[in-house]
């Protein structure tokens, strides 16, 4: 269990960052980036579980804050450190039964979906977004240093998940808003 008696430290004033093998990168690695983009995801969700109406897709998305925790503590351990927390392959699997359930109701796509229609379908998708950013960020960081292959996974099943979720609220809430090619052409 974490226990924090006092937030501020002043380790990180001269621009590092502790790691949790206890060595130190600057704040503007890639690591650190990662890190930073999935925590700017999990707030993201944050704000989207507030709009959901208190149903299962709320409860999905608790369990997946949790689990980008744990994401940001693998990501935050470099290397294969003795009883490191990784993103498991359950935790991906779960994600896939969970898309497939809201999926299984939903009309094929026939079109791009614009990412709106209601505060709670675009702050999905202003989720979905962030999530692919940190998901770009943890390739980059994997190219360089490899990453836990489930963390990759997770992070563009979780993109696939929030993708579902917008649609499946929207279907709820009155259907999608879908892209209409060059309707604002001359």
């Amino acid at each position: 269990m974490v226990k924090l008696n006092k937030i501020y430290t002043r380790t990180g004033d001269k621009g590092s960052a502790g790691l949790v093998d206890g060595s130190r990168v600057s704040k503007s690695s890639l690591r650190m980036a990662a890190i930073g983009d999935v925590d700017e995801a999990n707030a993201a969700i944050g704000v989207a579980i507030d709009l959901l109406t208190k149903d299962a897709i709320a409860d999905q998305y608790l369990e997946i804050q949790n689990d980008l925790f744990d994401l940001g503590a693998d990501v935050a351990t470099p290397g294969s450190v003795e009883g490191a927390l990784r993103i498991a392959s359950s935790q991906v699997e779960r994600l896939e039964r969970d898309i497939d359930v809201m999926n299984a109701g939903l009309a094929p796509l026939e079109s791009f979906i614009l990412p709106g229609g209601s505060a709670t379908v675009a702050a999905l998708h202003l989720a979905r977004a962030i999530v692919r950013r940190a998901e770009r960020a943890a390739v980059a960081l994997n190219e360089a240093e490899p990453l836990n292959p489930q963390l990759l996974a997770y992070l563009n099943r979780l993109s696939d998940h929030l993708f579902v979720a917008s649609r499946f609220v929207a279907a709820r809430e009155g259907g999608e808003v879908l892209w209409k090619p060059g309707a604002t052409r001359d």
